[in-house]
């Protein structure tokens, strides 16, 4: 106990180390020349006693049971005498991936534990000194990887993605990709066992193949400074990589501007920003196309530039003082059977109506990182984003490996993320209950995003202690954070009435802007309940509760922003009530297929009547 105790406190002190020793290998998204999409029909084996990943009775009893990661059974079979196999992957049923397995087949609708997928494709042969990747963009939860026959990588974490070099075992034709996922969560994962959304197994987001040449553009950033100056990084991979000419353009601007890699790799900008260049803002989402390029490579991504920053109790964008107005939103797209594949169009369905139907600019995308179609869709809808990694309830506080896992979650999603303009908060954890522990825990997640990214403000979902009619923010780690946010279910939960809400006082912090993270209600769309007093589960009564839980906020001097809970009906295992839930958290404002009830309208009026305000 003293020994892990020991090497926590050396995670917590080294902020240092997030930045330089959670670095993963990027493959820079955006435009690329050579990119094989490997989405499609893969074929799949249940592994209900995980024999494919147990050592148990040997290799020649495992080779006939479930082996699926090194035997190629059609390649064995063709072969003299090699007897049977109990598996066979080529005639196996089969699912589109991406997409979540839990909503391909009703038998695997509860299934939780281990899957062996696999995918058959031909590559173009590579150039000569080419090297070639495989970029996952998210698999739920643990990945074991294997290429015709050879491990090539595992992962775990289920929603931020991950890179392997195969080009040692890739082959022109007749390649065989084996991914074993395995959707088991326990007291060390992140998130942990319980959770109150659908955890949903699978291969959920798109994966690549991607060549590239010897020495490439693995990582580039570039952003505006209050200064008005545009200032990043270019980072080279390869054997090459040191003191190179790299280039950065923006054509739109008739800005280029050149550096040199240092002996790792890396080379800075710093130059003065066109007068030209227009500000990014949820009003006018100007994107330009940036070109980053090397003596042998070069990436093309759609950028935004804008400034962020809080001064006071107040949130500045661009230096003006900014109100945000949204709602939460899980990663689930419109439908009453849904897989979590959140093409660009199911990003866009669900975005614009936030943006077009409340009259919203902001989205808090929970519980985890959501897929880069969401941001890239934020980034050119205008939509500002919280983004958060799954720290929530719990986690083994005092466990080294636990917070290890965190940082690198964390760290995948900044990488990933950070060049979209929308991106305007990283949280670093949802309700998690106050104890010295957790707080430290949650103060070295906070020191890793100042260390990796600075330029964004850092928050977390809190819980408020309440006593009589005062509500307050008991929480340590509020030093952490640059703006503070609550939430909060009065009138919901609990026994309070809803005419019990405008006696409530909050008695809050005023030095800080403050979001309210989460308030909500359930409704089944669709039940009504005409009475003088509506009774909870009625889009009435959500309605009500909505109006008065606005009422309640808007005497928070300080208050800067809201994201109730939620846009649309989701999946959630514990909501088993018979009538009303059976299986569906029914807070949505939306039901999972798109309906609207009655208290969207509510909230769009509220933000209608906000957006008119000078």
């Amino acid at each position: 106990m003293i020994r892990r105790a020991l090497a926590l406190l050396a995670l917590i002190a080294a902020p240092a180390f997030a930045a330089d020793a959670l670095r993963p290998p990027l493959l820079l998204t955006g435009q690329r020349a050579e990119v094989q999409d490997l989405s499609g029909r893969w074929t799949y084996s249940k592994d209900y006693y995980r024999t494919g990943l147990s050592d148990i009775n040997g290799w020649v009893a495992k080779s006939r049971m479930q082996r699926h990661r090194d035997v190629d059974v059609a390649a064995e079979e063709a072969k003299p005498g090699t007897g049977f196999f109990e598996f066979d992957l080529d005639r196996g049923p089969a699912m589109e991936i991406p997409g979540a397995w839990n909503a391909a087949t009703p038998e695997l609708r509860w299934y939780d534990g281990l899957v062996w997928f696999q995918r058959r494709f031909d590559a173009a042969p590579p150039k000569p000194g080419q090297r070639s990747f495989l970029r996952f963009e998210a698999v739920n939860y643990r990945a074991h990887v294997y290429l015709n026959g050879k491990e090539v990588g595992r992962h775990e974490g289920g929603f931020t993605p991950f890179v392997l070099e195969v080009g040692d075992v890739l082959r022109a034709s007749g390649n065989r990709l084996v991914v074993g996922v395995d959707s088991r969560h326990d007291a060390q994962s992140i998130p942990a066992e319980i959770t109150d959304w659908d955890l949903y197994g699978g291969i959920t987001r798109p994966v690549k193949l991607i060549q590239t040449p010897a020495t490439f553009i693995d990582d580039a950033t570039l952003r505006l400074t209050d200064a008005g100056r545009l200032v990043g990084s270019l980072q080279l991979n390869g054997a090459q990589a040191a003191h190179q000419p790299v280039s950065v353009q923006i054509e739109a601007l008739g800005l280029k501007t050149q550096a040199t890699t240092d002996a790792h790799g890396e080379a800075r900008f710093d130059v003065a920003a066109p007068g030209a260049l227009k500000r990014w803002s949820p009003e006018s989402p100007q994107l330009y196309a940036v070109r980053f390029a090397s003596d042998d490579d070069a990436v093309t991504d759609r950028m935004g530039f804008r400034t962020l920053a809080v001064r006071g109790s107040e949130i500045l964008l661009n230096g003006k003082p900014i109100t945000l107005r949204g709602v939460s939103l899980h990663e689930e797209e419109l439908g009453a059977n849904p897989a979590r594949r959140l093409s660009d169009s199911a990003a866009r369905a669900l975005l614009g109506e936030v943006k077009a139907g409340l009259n919203g600019n902001y989205v808090r995308l929970s519980h985890y990182p959501h897929a880069e179609a969401m941001l890239r869709a934020a980034d050119e809808l205008g939509l500002l984003v919280w983004s958060e990694i799954p720290v929530y309830w719990t986690v083994d506080w005092d466990h080294p490996a636990v917070l290890l896992k965190a940082r690198r979650q964390q760290a995948e999603t900044i990488y990933r993320d950070r060049n979209r303009a929308a991106l305007a908060l990283w949280s670093v954890g949802n309700e998690t209950p106050v104890a010295e522990n957790r707080t430290r825990f949650h103060a070295a997640l906070a020191a890793t995003v100042r260390a990796l990214d600075s330029s964004r403000l850092i928050s977390a979902a809190l819980l408020v202690e309440r006593r009589g009619d005062t509500v307050r923010i008991a929480d340590p780690l509020l030093p952490h954070l640059d703006v503070m946010a609550v939430n909060t279910y009065a009138g919901w939960y609990g026994d309070d009435m809803l005419e019990d809400l405008d006696r409530l006082q909050w008695a809050l912090p005023t030095d800080k802007p403050l979001l309210v993270s989460e308030f909500g209600a359930d409704a089944l769309a669709d039940h009504h309940d005409l009475g003088d007093q509506p009774k909870k589960w009625s889009e009435e009564f959500q309605a009500a509760y909505y109006r008065a839980t606005l009422g309640m906020l808007a005497r928070i001097p300080n208050l800067r922003g809201l994201s109730p809970w939620v846009l649309k009906d989701f999946r959630s295992p514990r909501r088993e009530h018979p009538v009303f839930q059976n299986g569906w958290n029914r807070k949505g404002l939306l039901s999972e297929t798109g309906q609207r009830k009655q208290a969207f309208d509510v909230l769009a009026r509220h933000y209608r009547a906000q957006a008119a305000k000078p």
